[in-house]
């Protein structure tokens, strides 16, 4: 039980999902590793939040992330469906047969270098098949990843990167992973790529009641379920299982929120002609289905578009990455992620997802963009005042919903989190009579610093703000994307020296804003030019006569601001 925590079910949906959530979770399990940092600030995000508490047959106590992930046949790697916590080698073995037995084994994948590594310095596999984890912190969490024999930090190459469970280092509960076997990961033949495949794979008895049995199984043992939480890929077929497990969550447990993130790997080239159309036509269906059984839908992407027209892949001042690598691409979104989910993670004062998501549905609108500043540009020597006032009347986040410059547009509701600013530098140290630059640098509270800020920005706008002194981890398997930065995450002149980054500031936004109507707009007007007749093929695999792509453009207003 999560003992009075306000619980949160995941769900992930898709690979890309995958390599999001991977980071995700290795993030939430870093936090843990530094529970016991007397430089932390402890108490800020309650775990119990996504965790949940369990026991193996063995009787080991466990602390599993409360998940539900589906995905293609052969996409684990060397990762097992059941997972390794609760494996017993002699229960596997004893079989009543008596007669004659032949055996068909299939080959193993190798366990990439990395999971190798990480698993020798977590624990053992002993004699008797039993899984033994070296001491945890607090009981909860992995263990450190370095030991005095092992002074290296654990860090994957990007080579190695072949699926997300290349570099998952949390342990995930026998019910987490639910696998669709009719379709293949891997292969130009059997690919889940319509969202009509997506939807009929949820209206099949086996896979419905699977997921039904899973959900059931963690809604259960909550003491009190604040709502579900959905990544998913929308450029494929699992745009259609998402808005079907969407569907399945309005139908069984109303009154809980459901917040769906909408994920889009790039980039792409004009060259696939028909994965772009299908890429287009999955994110169309998927965000209207999303958003008529969600709380609130969030696009996250690092491209510049979400329609046919190819737009470079966003820019980021002191973080360099390859927009072709989804290990890359699915760390930053899921740095983003971890810090706009912050209200409704807190320990003290949380947002219920429901309040987050009614407070951003301006006029009943209920997709939102996200930005983010990674990291935020603190140097040493500044406060927060000095480095809010280098933005200028500028948006100080980039853009991660695909929308383009958020410049000329309007923001009609927001929520902003602000994280990993130290409290020295939360405030003005000016000379006692030295008359402060601004009136930002005459706040006496970083909290005040942050809401004035917002409010000169954005007059008008509704807006929510939080400031954690927690920063985002930046712990192996977290790939090398950070220049010019301390351990710390300041940006410093100059190439760095020494030690490697260790943790980072981070602004992060979700906007009711005008800027996702253009994006809209201009998708509709894609669907409009396209003669269905060259894709029958995409509504042949389940899509209704009355989910047509002219049915979007009429929806689309739904989802404007």
């Amino acid at each position: 039980m999560a003992g009075g925590a306000r619980e949160v079910l995941t769900l992930q949906l898709g690979h890309f999902a995958g390599f999001v959530g991977a980071h995700w979770w290795n993030q939430q399990d870093a936090a843990l590793g530094r529970a016991t940092d007397a430089k932390e600030s402890p108490g800020e995000l309650c775990p119990d939040v996504l965790y949940r508490t369990g026991r193996t047959l063995h009787g080991q106590d466990t602390y599993t992330p409360r998940l539900i992930l589906m995905d293609l046949k052969g996409s684990l790697s060397s990762l097992k469906e059941e997972g390794g916590l609760y494996r017993d080698k002699q229960l596997d073995a004893a079989i009543a047969w008596q007669g004659k037995l032949t055996t068909h084994k299939e080959e193993l994948c190798p366990k990439n270098p990395y999971l190798q590594d990480f698993l020798s310095a977590e624990g053992v596999l002993s004699s008797d098949g039993v899984w033994r984890v070296k001491s945890i912190p607090n009981g909860k969490g992995s263990p450190p990843l370095t030991t005095a024999t092992t002074p290296k930090p654990l860090i994957p190459t990007e080579a190695s990167i072949r699926v997300w469970s290349d570099f998952l280092r949390v342990h995930l509960h026998p019910r987490s992973i639910c696998m669709i076997q009719k379709y293949n990961h891997d292969g130009e033949a059997g690919r889940l790529e319509a969202f009509g495949q997506g939807e009929s794979v949820l209206k099949e008895p086996k896979y419905q009641e699977e997921l039904e049995d899973r959900l059931h199984f963690y809604v259960e043992e909550c003491d009190y379920l604040q709502g579900f939480q959905i990544l998913c890929d929308l450029h494929d077929g699992f745009s259609g299982v998402g808005a079907k497990a969407a569907e399945l969550l309005q139908d069984e447990y109303s009154g809980r929120g459901i917040i769906t993130w909408g994920l889009l790997p790039g980039p792409y080239h004009r060259g696939e002609a028909q994965r772009n159309i299908y890429r287009l036509l999955n994110t169309a269906f998927g965000l209207v289905h999303l958003t008529a059984h969600s709380s609130l839908v969030c696009p996250l992407s690092l491209g510049g578009s979400l329609g046919l027209r190819p737009e470079p892949p966003v820019n980021f001042p002191y973080l360099h990455y390859d927009a072709t690598l989804p290990f890359h691409c699915s760390a930053i979104l899921a740095t983003a992620l971890d810090t706009v989910t912050v209200p409704y993670r807190l320990c003290s004062s949380p947002v219920s997802m429901v309040h987050l998501a009614d407070m951003l549905s301006f006029c009943g609108k209920k997709v939102v963009t996200a930005g983010a500043t990674i990291p935020f540009p603190l140097a040493p020597g500044q406060s927060l005042p000095d480095s809010l006032m280098q933005f200028g009347g500028a948006t100080p986040w980039t853009p991660l919903s695909a929308c383009g410059e958020p410049s000329g547009t309007r923001c009609f509701a927001q929520s902003v989190v602000l994280r990993g600013i130290d409290r020295a530098c939360h405030t003005s140290q000016l000379t006692p009579g030295t008359p402060p630059p601004s009136s930002l640098h005459a706040c006496t509270t970083g909290e005040e610093v942050l809401a004035q800020y917002l409010q000169q920005q954005q007059p008008r706008v509704m807006s929510s703000s939080h400031l954690l002194l927690t920063p985002y981890r930046v712990a192996p398997p977290y790939p090398h994307l950070f220049s010019s930065c301390s351990p710390q995450g300041m940006v410093l002149d100059g190439s760095p020296k020494g030690a490697a980054v260790e943790s980072i500031p981070v602004f992060g936004a979700l906007c009711s804003s005008s800027s996702l109507h253009q994006t809209l707009e201009a998708l509709a007007r894609d669907l409009t030019k396209l003669d269905l007749r060259r894709w029958a093929s995409f509504m042949d695999a389940g899509v209704e006569h009355d989910d047509e792509p002219s049915v979007f453009v009429q929806r689309s207003s739904m989802l404007q601001d």
